[in-house]
């Protein structure tokens, strides 16, 4: 069975988009015990053809869809149980390989730039918390991963010279960065580490100032492009 972790490292070593969907879904439907899949960027939507483009639109409206609204209005990620009753879902969407769902945000620069979407069909259990929690972390990375891939060097074709500046933080300030990119919310990274909530936000402020980033993303992808910097490096 995949694990987030393999998922995390084959985004990592996805060079571009079509590669990133080949390579990872296999291992997300297998992870999330999911019949269906798809990572759709927005900016494909006019690539479409009409019938499927006026399909994609219906299905993304944030009026009709109130898993989509809560995706687009707190870009996190959200299973149908959390915003509707079983009954108004099967309205919604009678379909029975979409008798659950759970959709997660891709964010680039603080726009919602795509969106992961998984289902299971009757029969099978609802999407839970952990999953949750797990689809987070996947979307953590993944959003890592396009603003990697969108920054104006890589564009380029040139990586970013050390662009996680490890030397400039803690071996506990790492331990919080690695956790931060594995989904963690702060008060579970108390926990880990035995600290208290307050000392992991303390942490996070200082760790900010000195990457100069803003956000939680920023910072694993900052991660990320250095991960990307070392294994491109010649040996």
């Amino acid at each position: 069975m995949a694990n987030l972790q393999s998922v995390f490292q084959t985004i990592i070593h996805a060079k571009n988009e079509q590669e990133l969907k080949s390579l990872i879904f296999p291992e997300v439907s297998d992870y999330f015990v999911a019949k269906r899949s798809r990572l759709f960027f927005l900016e494909e939507l006019p690539l479409l053809d009409s019938r499927l483009q006026k399909v994609m639109q219906f299905a993304l409206s944030s009026k009709r869809n109130p898993v989509v609204r809560y995706l687009v209005e707190r870009h996190t990620p959200v299973h149908e149980a959390l915003v509707i009753s079983p009954k108004a879902w099967q309205l919604i969407c009678p379909r029975a390989d979409h008798w659950h769902v759970m959709v997660g945000p891709i964010v680039n620069q603080g726009q919602l730039v795509g969106v992961i979407g998984l289902t299971r069909t009757i029969g099978m259990p609802a999407f839970d918390t952990q999953n949750l929690l797990d689809l987070s972390a996947l979307c953590l990375h993944l959003s890592a991963w396009v603003a990697t891939l969108r920054s104006p060097n890589l564009a380029k074709g040139k990586l970013p010279h050390q662009p996680f500046k490890t030397n400039n933080l803690t071996p506990r300030e790492l331990q919080i960065a690695e956790l931060v990119a594995q989904g963690r919310t702060n008060a579970q990274i108390g926990v880990e580490l035995w600290i208290t909530e307050n000392s992991v936000k303390q942490a996070l402020k200082r760790m900010f100032r000195k990457l100069e980033v803003s956000s939680r993303a920023e910072m694993v992808a900052q991660l990320s492009a250095s991960t990307m910097a070392y294994y491109s490096s010649p040996l």
